[in-house]
């Protein structure tokens, strides 16, 4: 009997053994895979990050070269505006140049201050404060009742400062777009 005993012992031991191996197995296997996942739901959501960052900055970066050209047309605009008004000959075709400049910059400025940073906001608001109140200041000019600061010579003086805080903007623009700012650069184009 005891070899018996022994030789049925063995078998419940390899049966026994045999059907833990496939459990642990299958236990293995299906850690395995969990850990897989993980990692392919990772990579995903990682994926997905930084395809979200390179759409934000490809929005950031198409709204800051159209409010930029959108700011630069108005200033341009006004200027020549300023000197038609200096010269006396104010036309309907030049203050409708001048009013398209503005609706445009206006559309323009709206669709930026949906995706600018924080800082990039402040700077575009600024600029149009700026721009704003040099429009206001050429329409008293030019109707005949200017500002007692209003001449041409001082209205004329507002665009340089002007263009100083057009840099300050680009500057605060390519800052956010992670492009290397160096003032003589900005000084190139005026």
């Amino acid at each position: 009997m005891g070899s018996a005993l022994i030789g049925l012992a063995a078998a419940v031991v390899g049966v026994t053994g045999t059907l833990i191996a496939s459990v642990l197995s299958q236990r293995l296997t299906a850690r395995v895979q969990s850990e897989q996942f993980t990692r392919q739901q990772q990579v995903a959501e990682t994926q997905w990050l930084r395809e979200q960052q390179v759409v934000g900055l490809t929005r950031r970066r198409e709204g800051y070269t159209n409010v930029n050209a959108a700011f630069r047309r108005y200033r341009t605009h006004l200027l020549n505006f300023l000197w038609i008004v200096h010269k006396g000959a104010v036309t309907a075709e030049a203050r409708e140049a001048v009013e398209e400049a503005r609706r445009d910059h206006h559309s323009v400025l709206a669709e930026a201050q949906m995706v600018a940073s924080g800082q990039v906001l402040v700077e575009l608001n600024d600029m149009t404060k700026s721009l704003s109140e040099t429009y206001r200041r050429i329409m008293c000019l030019e109707e005949g009742d200017p500002d007692p600061d209003g001449s041409f010579d001082e209205i004329r003086a507002d665009f340089a400062r002007i263009w100083e805080q057009w840099e300050k903007m680009l500057s605060a623009m390519r800052a956010d777009l992670g492009v290397e700012n160096n003032p003589t650069e900005l000084r190139a184009v005026p």
